[in-house]
């Protein structure tokens, strides 16, 4: 009997071995022809990619399908019960006071900058001077744009109200920044300092006959030029910083909502020194807005940039001192004439410098 055992287990052994060694042979072979074909195969696929697409993707949502069908007695089997969420309030949402003095929560009205004119219906009680401090520009701009010979208004008046003090002038043949700048008594930088004009070319600031071009602090060619008050500067808050005067020059541009920066000119193109001590974070080159120009942080959220350099002097990463000449005036990037763009930031947000100066 043991004997009949071990023979029949040396058969199944033999059996087991002449069908692995069937199958492997078989696989082998199958593998080689398969490796000789499947440029072949792909290339048929590739060649009608989209015949087979579709057919492609309903067998891939019909075994997505199947799946689920099968899998789901299985995931419900392993939950005990599902909460009723309409009964259900988490504890964070349960709001048991709220205070918006406690939160210093206010409501702020978003007041977007004005890139042209604008048309304003007299109101019962406007004056040519409400109307102007209203918009935030000078009586004469509205006067001079809409050819006011007084300073009488009526109700339902339709006035033309430009985004800034200065004129609202028509390109004619011929005109450029500097004629125009010349004809109402104001500087050529600031029209190209306006973010809305537009030019031809930003390389020339060439204009196109027939656009409409605002004139920032342009008076009317009989009209007396604006006299500028150099501001009173305060010292800054919190202890972030004095500043000293960057250059010399004569201020050709003072801050305002569009351009918060002085500009100073000094046809002489002296240097430019380092405000307050510091950490040059900038030093680049564009071929246009600020061209070269250099970036120094003062700590504390302040930080100075000094924009239309010929050349500068430091690098990334370089320690200034006060007082340190850092780069020479120039006329780079988005300039008419030399002069300095000198800007003041907190928490990289431009404001006015005048309030960092002794």
């Amino acid at each position: 009997m043991k004997k009949y055992l071990r023979n029949l287990w040396e058969d199944i052994t033999l059996w087991r071995e002449g069908w692995y060694n069937y199958l492997e042979r078989k696989l082998r072979r199958w593998g080689v022809v398969f490796e000789a074909q499947k440029d072949i195969i792909v290339d048929i696929l590739m060649a009608r990619r989209g015949t087979y697409q579709r057919p492609f993707l309903t067998v891939s949502l019909g075994i997505l399908l199947l799946a689920g069908v099968i899998s789901a007695p299985v995931i419900a089997s392993s939950y005990s019960g599902v909460p009723n969420l309409t009964d259900f309030t988490p504890s964070s949402a349960v709001a048991t006071s709220l205070d918006f003095e406690e939160y210093g929560i206010q409501t702020q009205v978003s007041q977007k900058p004005r890139d042209q004119v604008i048309l304003y219906t007299v109101e019962k009680g406007d004056t040519l001077g409400s109307v102007a401090e209203k918009f935030g520009v000078s009586i004469d701009t509205i006067r001079w744009l809409n050819n006011l010979k007084g300073d009488d208004l009526s109700v339902s008046d339709t006035l033309k109200i430009p985004p800034v003090t200065g004129i609202v002038h028509k390109v004619t043949e011929g005109e450029t920044v500097q004629s125009i700048a010349k004809k109402y008594k104001t500087d050529s930088q600031k029209i190209v300092n306006f973010p809305f004009n537009d030019f031809a070319d930003l390389d020339t600031f060439a204009l196109s006959v027939g656009q409409t071009l605002i004139v920032p602090d342009g008076v009317q060619p009989q009209a007396r030029a604006i006299a500028f008050v150099p501001p009173s500067f305060v010292s800054a808050p919190m202890g972030t910083g004095r500043l000293v005067w960057p250059t010399n020059g004569f201020i050709s541009q003072y801050p305002i909502w569009y351009h918060m920066a002085f500009d100073i000119a000094n046809p002489a193109a002296p240097g430019i020194m380092a405000a307050d001590s510091g950490i040059v974070v900038l030093a680049e080159y564009s071929r246009y807005g600020y061209g070269n120009h250099v970036i120094v942080d003062h700590g504390g959220g302040l930080s100075t940039l000094y924009g239309h350099l010929t050349e500068s002097y430091v690098k990334v990463g370089d320690r200034v001192s006060r007082g340190q000449v850092i780069a020479k005036m120039g006329s780079t990037g988005r300039s008419t004439g030399t002069h300095l763009h000198f800007e003041t930031r907190v928490n990289s947000v431009p404001v006015n410098p005048g309030q960092f100066f002794k």
